[in-house]
């Protein structure tokens, strides 16, 4: 029962990770529907949930590299173009992913303790679900005027990379706000979607890098098979998230994700207003 535990957690982290529909409410949600059914919640050490959650990043990561690996190679030429001195395009959209991601470092850094004890309820997740969907809604009204990341401004990659320090906030969903934020500076849907997920590399890989250090400074860095299953799982889940995402959104919109979003919404405040439920501890 806990290996049903533990791989049910890591497909929900995969696929949420990166679709706009918020995985803080989604693993809230998780864990109490496995309470609910009788499945043995995974109690482990503190060392080894730390291994599962470098195993998960590594395979989320692993995800976009693989799926974007076209992308991912522009960004190292653009390293290496940027070195030498030339600033073409491939070292632009390096430098937009860069700058887009300071703002959520540093606000990160100096307060998401803060917001996260203020603000970690059941219920402002409930509301910033519904929220948050519609306003992508009304975002994903907006005409379309760039459908190249080459046409990108660093004003846009400033835009973004503030509004995404509201994913902060549970229930925002950094993706969700960043996809938010790029149709409403005109993006068209693939690349709105695109640039959000490419821009979780970073914030992945430093997740990841601190949860390592955490991991080697408890003195025990074995790998538990848990962790092992977890990431594998993560990996396959998030790439067929991305890919069904990517396909979906060349040939529709995002009305999908906006009315799962206010389901979703609807049905936690449903729970807790209506039935008085409260989410397991």
């Amino acid at each position: 029962m806990v290996i049903v535990y533990i791989v049910f957690l890591a497909i929900v982290q995969g696929v949420t990770e990166f679709l706009p529909i918020s995985s803080s409410a989604h693993l809230i949600l998780g864990r109490d529907l496995m309470n609910a059914l009788g499945v043995a919640e995974w109690t482990a050490s503190p060392a080894d949930e730390l291994a599962f959650d470098v195993a998960l990043h590594i395979g989320s990561l692993g995800a976009v590299v693989v799926y974007f690996w076209r992308d991912v190679v522009d960004m190292a030429h653009g390293a290496l173009d940027g070195i030498r001195g030339r600033f073409g395009e491939r070292f632009h959209f390096l430098l937009l992913l860069v700058i887009a991601t300071i703002p959520i470092m540093v606000v990160g850094l100096l307060a998401k303790d803060l917001v996260t004890e203020l603000l970690r309820s059941t219920q402002i997740i409930a509301w910033t679900t519904i929220l948050f969907g519609i306003l992508l809604w009304v975002a994903d009204r907006q005409v379309v005027t760039v459908t190249s990341a080459h046409r990108l401004l660093v004003r846009d990659a400033v835009i973004v990379g503030l509004l995404q320090c509201l994913a902060l906030i549970p229930g925002v969903s950094r993706s969700g706000i960043c996809m938010t934020t790029g149709r409403a500076l005109g993006m068209d849907r693939p690349l709105s979607a695109r640039f959000a997920t490419l821009l979780s590399l970073p914030t992945i890989l430093g997740a990841g890098l601190l949860a390592t250090l955490d991991l080697y400074r408890s003195g025990d860095t074995r790998l538990t098979v848990e962790a092992i299953l977890g990431g594998l799982v993560a990996f396959v889940a998030a790439y067929v998230a991305i890919k069904l995402m990517m396909s979906w959104l060349r040939r529709a919109d995002y009305l999908p994700f906006v009315m799962y979003r206010i389901a979703l919404g609807l049905l936690l405040l449903v729970l807790i207003y209506g039935f008085g439920w409260q989410p397991a501890a």
